[in-house]
């Protein structure tokens, strides 16, 4: 018996002692799995790399100059107060016009709509443009505009409702199918509108009819169903006299550095300080501008200041220190904001005022159209660190010219009427028209041509 027991007694002294070498090579090996990485099991998901087609390239011009409250039994009515004149071109050959239908206009022109169809992968580039003059009892001035592509989303800045002022919101529907557009009001008194444009119509709505008790109205346009194109159109009068009509182009949206080339300050007799403002507006945020003017072709700064915006409230700034002459208007803000400066030539009959607005950055090739009226003038501002030169020649023909843009400045060429410019600049730029005579003000941005179709990745 006594070595049977120590037979089992070392047997389980065995066991036990196994079992606490396997238990702990467990403990280690658990440990080690642990720290070690884990096999993972991953699929890439399918993908692939598209350049989507360009689409043909359309644009839409405003049309006539509308008189409102002509007829005193029916002051709400809008006619015609001039035709515009129109000039145009396109890279490939002649756009196609087809006519728009102004239905709330009585005997109203045509609006026209132009397209040019895509070659070889390739958006054609069209340049078009329009102006009216006005001399009547109730309306007198000059004023001019390009033709641009329809927008789901816009910016008209320099509305007002003062007194002896009329300013309409021209919505023009391109499309196929209506459009269902909110205006929404930024100022003293916030509001919102929304009104149906017709497929191939165009609708004017009184800004004072949705901005009622604003000083100085920032109106946004959104368009469902199909894109618009937005044009603001103003008039004055001062004692039963007028004093200047303003086609405005609408903004595709607010920038943090917006240029404002090609804005002429005019001596102001009437030491009026409305002749020349700055309206800034900074949506959804508060802000500080930094706003910096230089003489045209100068580098060195004429004015600086800052300017604290509240979110959502326009902010006008009066220009009256500068001298008269030629300035470029830069804005550097720490959001995105909206910029405009108005100019006036005068507060007597026989004077004209206009907006001159940001004008984006330019890198390829464009057309720019000159319609007819007084001469024209194309501003050029540089805000790189390089000199850029720009070619610029008539598309009929004729002698090119290279400007020379110097960093951090600005040049101007005059450009003959009814004409149409290809600008092709080496480097970015920015540029404006500007077409200025006594008592005939106009200037408008130069904006890109088609852009160029970037790569998206699909996911099948």
């Amino acid at each position: 018996m006594t070595g049977n027991r120590a037979i089992r007694v070392a047997a389980t002294s065995a066991r036990l002692l196994t079992g606490a070498v396997v238990a702990a090579a467990c403990a280690v090996g658990m440990v080690v799995a642990v720290a070690a990485p884990w096999p993972t099991i991953a699929h890439d998901p399918a993908q692939a790399q598209v350049t989507p087609q360009p689409g043909d390239t359309v644009v839409v011009c405003n049309g006539d100059f509308r008189a409102l409250g002509r007829d005193s039994s029916n002051p709400l009515q809008m006619v015609p107060a001039a035709s515009a004149r129109f000039i145009s071109d396109a890279s490939s050959g002649s756009p196609e016009v087809s006519p728009l239908t102004p239905a709330d206009l009585q005997g109203g022109g045509e609006v026209r709509r132009l397209s040019a169809a895509v070659e070889d992968g390739t958006a054609p580039l069209i340049g078009a443009s329009e102006s009216v003059t006005v001399s009547a009892d109730d309306l007198a001035g000059f004023a001019a505009a390009p033709c641009r592509p329809a927008a789901s989303e816009s910016w008209l800045l320099g509305g007002t409702v003062a007194i002896g002022s009329q300013d309409l919101v021209v919505l023009t529907n391109p499309g196929a199918v209506p459009s269902t557009v909110t205006l929404t009001v930024y100022g003293t008194v916030r509001g919102t509108s929304t009104s149906i444009v017709p497929a191939g119509g165009q609708l004017a709505i009184p800004l004072s009819s949705i901005a009622s008790g604003s000083e100085a109205p920032v109106v946004k346009i959104s368009a469902e169903g199909a894109p618009v194109r937005a044009v603001l159109q103003s008039s004055l009068t001062q004692t039963l006299d007028p004093i200047g009509i303003d086609l405005q182009d609408s903004l595709t949206a607010p920038q943090q550095h917006p240029v404002i080339p090609g804005v002429q300050l005019f001596p102001d007799e009437s030491d009026d300080s409305a002749a020349a403002i700055l309206r800034l507006l900074s949506p959804g945020a508060d802000t500080t501008a930094h706003v910096t003017v230089r003489e045209l072709g100068q580098s060195r700064v004429a004015s600086s200041f800052d300017v604290d915006l509240t979110a959502d409230a326009p902010t006008q700034v009066g220009l009256s220190n500068l001298d008269p002459g030629l300035y470029t208007v830069y804005v550097d803000a720490g959001s995105s904001v909206l910029a405009g400066v108005r100019v006036q030539d005068g507060v007597a009959p026989g004077s004209d005022f206009s907006w001159v607005l940001p004008a984006p950055e330019i890198a390829d090739e464009v057309l720019v159209a000159v319609p007819a009226g007084p001469s024209a003038t194309l501003y050029l501002a540089n805000d790189g660190e390089s000199d850029v030169t720009v070619a610029l020649a008539p598309t009929s023909g004729g002698e090119a010219q290279n400007i020379t843009v110097p960093a951090g400045s600005s040049a101007s060429a005059e450009v003959d009427v009814r004409a149409v410019y290809s600008l092709d600049p080496a480097g970015p730029v920015h540029a404006e028209v500007a077409m200025t005579a006594k008592g005939a003000l106009a200037a408008w941005p130069v904006w890109p041509g088609a852009a160029a179709q970037q790569s998206i990745v699909v996911y099948p």
